[in-house]
């Protein structure tokens, strides 16, 4: 295999190339993979897309999300967590459950089943039903193809591994941008910078209803943040709120003026154009955005009420000027080291529920293939248990939602269900203890079969993602080969 070192690319480059070349820190995650493709895809783009970064902060827990469900690996994995009535965390093979199975078009092989946390009736419904939804098993960080051998193998710089694991500062950082905490530009943001052009007010290129988040720090793309009620006011300036100040519209009137007037000095007039800038933007989101949804349309969570914002920006897309936006929401409590079996299904109904909700609402708008939501989380979790709950992992399984999303399938390698240390047990290869998977598919092959949706000609993908030339092989490990398509084929052609 010929290693591609993404050190060996520089910044300055990538940003020079009016091809996009990405350059990367040492593992090319799904942040600087999206970062670049928008370049070759958004030049001469006269649609709309857009994507939405769904982020479950904490690291969820694999096992019980995406829950195996043949009678052998269901049988494993409920003696490895040990089942709800006696104490332990693994979900019971019950109704609940056989309401979530899912129900794939092309069945997998080995008789392998999956069913969704019994609380994803939405998310079941839409991948069984209306086929919008795809189920990427296994993915995560990774720089070359690895088990457990080559993961333990002294030589890193043949088989190089994503810094600092299991930490959930870093693991988010390296989700959201090409490197561990510190960082400061995001594949979102570094999107904005590759099609400010397409859109007739840059400011709306990049957006956030979950305040700061590295994922849409760009190098010039700003990062516009909304609350789940709109745009933020600055009230004191703004023409939207009340029409005086200190009980004088006189004394409004000279605060506007001073804080957005052309000044001499230089630190003054940026100081104001800033200012300007925001009581502006403000006002175009306030318009755009129209009317909230009529009750019952999204569901009244934290995640609902901020994907139905993120609905009323892209309705409002045409006051907006934009033809490609990313938006960026999240969710926090996924950290359950204990509770696992009482916070969770609350956790993922929230998600269910308002996913299925959103994608709804883009169909019935006729954006549904236009828009395509996916999850993200700082890492899985150990398939033992702790007792309570799982600790941190490596790779998971994730959910991309859409209309032009191949749904109604499951993708990547079905996992084996083990915790076996035993160097030549089944399972031994595919995690690095405690049942932390080894990713199966890597962020880059993740981030290129959304690049090709975005319309990147597939000999362009090699410069945008630099470990991508580390994939598109297989890897044999103890009899058994593991493919790394370079596409991995959840989304429609461009």
């Amino acid at each position: 295999m010929h290693l591609i070192d993404p050190k060996g690319h520089s910044r300055r480059a990538f940003l020079q190339r009016s091809s996009a070349l990405a350059l990367a820190g040492t593992a090319m995650p799904f942040a600087l993979n999206l970062s670049a493709m928008s370049e070759a895809a958004a030049q001469s783009a006269t649609d709309y897309k857009a994507l939405v970064c769904v982020f479950l902060f904490g690291g969820n827990d694999y096992a019980n999300t995406v829950i195996t469900y043949d009678d052998d690996s269901y049988n494993k994995y409920s003696t490895i967590r040990v089942p709800q009535a006696s104490g332990g965390v693994a979900i019971a093979k019950d109704a609940a459950l056989a309401a979530t199975l899912l129900s794939p078009t092309v069945p997998l092989a080995g008789g392998r089943q999956y069913a969704l946390h019994p609380q994803m009736t939405q998310l079941a419904g839409l991948f069984n039903t209306e086929g919008n939804v795809a189920v990427q098993l296994n993915v995560g960080p990774l720089v070359v193809p690895l088990s457990r051998a080559l993961y333990n193998n002294s030589n890193k710089k043949l088989y190089p591994q994503p810094p600092k694991l299991f930490s959930h500062n870093d693991q988010q950082s390296t989700w959201q941008s090409s490197s561990p905490e510190g960082s400061t530009i995001g594949w979102g943001g570094n999107i904005g910078d590759l099609v400010l052009n397409q859109n007739s007010n840059s400011l709306f290129t990049c957006m956030s209803v979950s305040g700061n988040a590295v994922f849409l720090s760009g190098d010039s793309a700003l990062q516009y943040q909304v609350s789940t009620g709109g745009a933020v006011r600055i009230s004191s300036v703004s023409s939207a709120s009340s029409a005086s100040l200190f009980g004088s519209s006189t004394v409004k009137s000279a605060m506007q003026l001073l804080t957005q007037q052309a000044r001499g000095h230089k630190l003054e007039n940026e100081y104001n154009k800033v200012t300007k800038r925001a009581v502006d933007a403000e006002g175009s989101v306030t318009t755009a955005i129209q009317s909230a949804y009529p009750a019952g349309t999204f569901p009244t969570t934290g995640l609902g009420n901020q994907l139905a914002m993120v609905a009323r920006l892209i309705r409002g897309r045409g006051t907006l000027g934009s033809k490609r936006q990313v938006f960026f929401v999240s969710m926090g409590g996924f950290d359950l080291h204990d509770n696992l079996i009482a916070n969770q299904p609350g956790l993922m109904k929230q998600l269910s529920d308002a996913m299925a909700a959103f994608h709804r609402q883009m169909a019935l708008e006729g954006m549904g293939d236009k828009v395509t939501a996916f999850t993200a989380s700082d890492f899985g979790r150990t398939l033992a248990s702790n007792g309570d709950g799982s600790d941190h992992g490596w790779g998971n399984h994730h959910f991309v939602v859409g209309g032009a999303v191949k749904g109604k399938a499951i993708y990547g390698s079905p996992q084996v269900v083990s915790i076996d240390n035993t160097s030549t047990s089944a399972g031994y290869e595919g995690h690095v203890g405690q049942g932390r998977l080894i990713p199966t598919t890597s962020v880059d092959q993740y981030g290129a079969t959304l690049a090709k949706w975005f319309g990147v000609p597939d000999a362009d993908l090699p410069a945008i993602l630099p470990n991508l030339r580390n994939f598109g092989g297989s890897l044999v490990v103890n009899g058994t080969t593991y493919n790394y398509p370079k596409d991995v084929g959840f989304m429609m052609p461009a």
